[in-house]
């Protein structure tokens, strides 16, 4: 930015960008991840969010899915599953408070496969009483984990 200065000559006053954004991910459990990242990407109420450094202040709700931060320095994005919550942007943080949380690492595919087909045998089971939002609910969530575990293994 340059500003003018007393007299009729410009001064150079440069104002430095932070190039990293300081992000906590949390569950009512545990924190899954606090620390600095170049940027970060998640699942959010109306599509895909990317935050950089300095991004306008935000709250909106976000969907299941993979939180994916970019960390300074790492190769590869860490990767977390949300399986739903609240995003709070402010220009230098971001918080994730999420319903679920685990980290990419530690997400178990038998588990989310086979809670997958518990939620689709529920939903075409019309017998049952089941309550139908809970079960389209849970397989979005199977779906967002799977989704989650096979962008982990294209990292690999």
């Amino acid at each position: 930015a340059r500003r003018r200065s007393e007299g009729s000559a410009y001064s150079e006053n440069i104002m430095a960008t932070p190039a990293t954004i300081h992000v906590s991910v949390v569950s009512a459990e545990e924190g899954v991840f606090e620390g600095d990242a170049e940027f970060v990407a998640l699942p959010g109420e109306s599509g895909e969010l990317g935050i950089y450094p300095t991004h306008t202040p935000l709250m909106t709700r976000i969907r299941p899915g993979a939180v994916r931060i970019k960390v300074p320095g790492q190769e590869d994005e860490e990767l977390v599953f949300v399986a739903g919550g609240i995003l709070e942007v402010q220009p230098y943080e971001v918080t994730v408070l999420a319903d679920t949380a685990i980290r990419g690492r530690d997400l178990d595919e038998a588990s989310a496969n086979e809670a997958r087909r518990q939620a689709e045998e529920a939903l075409r089971n019309r017998d049952t009483k089941i309550d139908y939002a809970k079960a389209q609910s849970e397989l979005a969530i199977a779906i967002a984990q799977i989704q989650t575990l096979s962008r982990q293994k294209k990292r690999r």
